[in-house]
């Protein structure tokens, strides 16, 4: 009887430690139907929109985003959580246009948000630090990156950097910076096509105008690429960051760009 009774927990614990490692098998398969997007850049990708009104309610139960301790949530302001003052950017309107654009029931969006506010490109190399936010960039994305790619596909990227690099002598070499995070990105995620959005920066401030000429090239440079306008956004008071409709409406433009890029790939 107590030798049946070992054998029988043995059993049963042999049956637990199969099925553990069974469901860990299978929460680590790729969804299909689960579609990540990088959400990459400074400040204004992480949004410093101020999340009032209609911006406080959640936005669509398709689109998901991964939280700074890496679980998936249904997606509301504020995605980022680089800095305590993170608030609306263009993330969640992306998402919720990207889930309407598509016609399969099924399909769920992923954000995974990974700007950091005031960050130079330069910042955006491997093991580069970020001393104001005390962080590495890069590093961190990759991370944050590697562990969503076990939940879904990545099917795009969006980058809405450069406020950062907008001195004459750094537009001159930030093409050339970008290609190559591209180009690394693209290796990370083991795609050389996946898609990639960039921005252009506020019109509102005239020291932007010359990075805003040079960062419409992208697309003649790189295969796969677009670059959204500003054209008519507005800051919300600090002639730096886009207030929220701004950044909504930001939002909407990447989405449609990212669909054409899409596109052309079929």
């Amino acid at each position: 009887m107590f030798i049946d009774l070992i054998v029988m927990k043995n059993h049963l614990l042999l049956l637990s430690v199969c099925l553990l490692a069974s469901l860990s098998s299978y929460a680590q398969q790729p969804d299909p139907n689960f579609e990540l997007y990088i959400l990459a850049g400074q400040s204004n990708m992480a949004g410093r929109g101020y999340v009032t009104g209609d911006f406080k309610t959640e936005g669509d139960g398709r689109v998901y985003m991964l939280t700074k301790d890496n679980t998936w949530v249904v997606a509301k302001h504020p995605v980022h959580f680089d800095k305590a003052i993170a608030g609306v950017g263009p993330g969640l309107a992306f998402g919720i246009a990207m889930a309407k654009t598509s016609t399969n029931p099924k399909v769920k969006i992923g954000l995974i948000p990974c700007a950091v506010g005031g960050t130079p490109v330069e910042h955006w190399l491997l093991g580069a630090y970020d001393p104001a936010t005390k962080t590495h960039p890069y590093d961190d994305a990759v991370a944050r990156i590697k562990f969503a790619m076990q939940y879904g596909v990545i099917k795009g990227i969006i980058w809405h950097q450069g406020e950062a690099n907008s001195k004459p002598e750094q537009v001159k070499r930030y093409l050339a910076q970008l290609t190559e995070l591209i180009t690394r990105l693209r290796g990370l995620v083991g795609n050389a096509n996946t898609p990639f959005v960039a921005g252009q920066l506020g019109g509102y401030r005239p020291e932007f105008a010359e990075f805003n000429k040079e960062i419409v090239k992208l697309p003649g440079l790189v295969p796969y690429t677009s670059v959204v306008t500003t054209e008519g956004l507005v800051h919300r008071g600090d002639t730096l960051h886009f207030d929220s409709p701004s950044a909504d409406e930001l939002g909407r433009r990447y989405a449609v760009k990212m669909v054409e890029v899409q596109g052309t790939k079929k």
